[in-house]
């Protein structure tokens, strides 16, 4: 009878750990279920989040570029006036008259000749310099209206997707869901964040690599120059100024790099409590282009330019520092918000 007291309790509590068992694996698999939909619906988010900061930032983008776009057209108004008035004035000084001719008696009309012939080309550099920064500006907008285009849609797949995952989770503990909604914001808007500024690395790199161009171009420029000085002749002064043709282009291209990597700050310039000043990006190479060519023979003007430059490029170095700064710190915090939910969605 004791036996058989025995064998009974033993294949009830048998039957018990067997429910036992099912039950287990029931809320592992439930739970297993629960994290693979969260991780899925956490994905959406911040592949949404990105979208979303990067719908913000072409906008921001596209505003400076209009502005700017107002800026450059006035500039070439400007210049296209200030470019006929100069060759007027070279007309004028070739013209017969009085003047001229007592002029061109005690040796000055030449001379007066001269220097509007270079104020023209200085004008004229300017110009053509406006008018290629205008057509680049104008392709910039055009890029960004087409990629803004792209997301048009963005804020409706962002509320869809909130409501997909609030009726998902409509059974889950009120506390457990508000926590993951927020640690969801916050993984996707510190991803697309650090994507920015992956983004804005690149490009102030870029700059670096055209400005050390220059750099490269003046520093012979420099050095023939000085060659130019102690008599090298005709070969030394005509490879100084290719080397300054060369520079000229450099300082073109970084001068659009430039204006790129400025829009890229744009945005992390609002984000972050970064020292960042950007208000002279966009006009460094003013120096270079405001009559430099035409008095490209005078040393002491290579020798300043080339300062110029190198000051920009430690602006520029400076800012990049900064950026990989605030990148490590924020991809740490990106760490820790990931393993915080995941840590969330196990304990749950």
């Amino acid at each position: 009878m004791h036996k058989l007291f025995q064998l009974g309790a033993f294949l009830y509590l048998g039957r018990h750990l067997f429910k036992l068992k099912q039950s287990i694996l029931l809320i592992r698999t439930y739970n297993k279920g629960v994290e693979q939909l969260l991780d899925t619906l956490n994905e959406k988010m911040v592949f949404i989040k990105g979208k979303r900061r990067k719908k913000h930032k072409w906008e921001v983008q596209l505003e400076d570029y209009q502005d700017e776009l107002i800026g450059i057209e006035q500039e070439i108004t400007n210049l296209t006036v200030k470019l006929k008035s100069e060759e007027k004035d070279v007309k004028k000084l070739e013209g017969i008259g009085i003047t001229n001719l007592i002029q061109t008696l005690i040796g000055k009309k030449y001379e007066k000749i001269e220097i509007e012939k270079q104020e023209v080309v200085a004008v004229q550099l300017q110009l053509e310099e406006a008018r290629k920064t205008k057509l680049e500006i104008e392709e910039s907008i055009v890029t960004l209206i087409d990629r803004l285009e792209s997301v048009s849609g963005v804020e409706e797949e962002y509320q869809a997707l909130i409501t997909l995952k609030t009726e998902k989770l409509q059974g889950n503990n009120a506390a457990f869901r508000e926590k993951l909604y927020e640690l969801s914001e916050k993984e996707g808007d510190t991803g697309a964040y650090v994507e920015e500024l992956e983004e804005a690395l690149e490009a102030g790199n870029t700059v670096i690599d055209a400005l050390n161009q220059a750099i490269a171009s003046l520093d012979e420029a420099e050095s023939w120059g000085t060659f130019d000085l102690f008599g090298g002749g005709a070969l030394s002064s005509a490879v100084k100024h290719d080397y300054i043709d060369k520079a000229t282009e450099h300082i073109h291209v970084a001068q659009g790099r430039m204006r790129h990597f400025q829009k890229e700050l744009l945005d992390i310039d609002q984000t972050a409590q970064l020292q960042i000043d950007i208000s002279g990006l966009l006009k460094f190479a003013d120096f270079f282009f405001d009559g430099f060519i035409v008095d490209w023979m005078v040393q002491e003007r290579i020798s300043e330019s080339l300062e110029n430059i190198k000051s920009q490029k430690s602006t520029v170095t400076a800012i990049l520092r900064e950026l990989e700064e605030e990148k490590e710190e924020k991809e740490n915090e990106h760490t820790l918000i990931i393993e915080e939910r995941t840590r969330l969605i196990e304990d749950y």
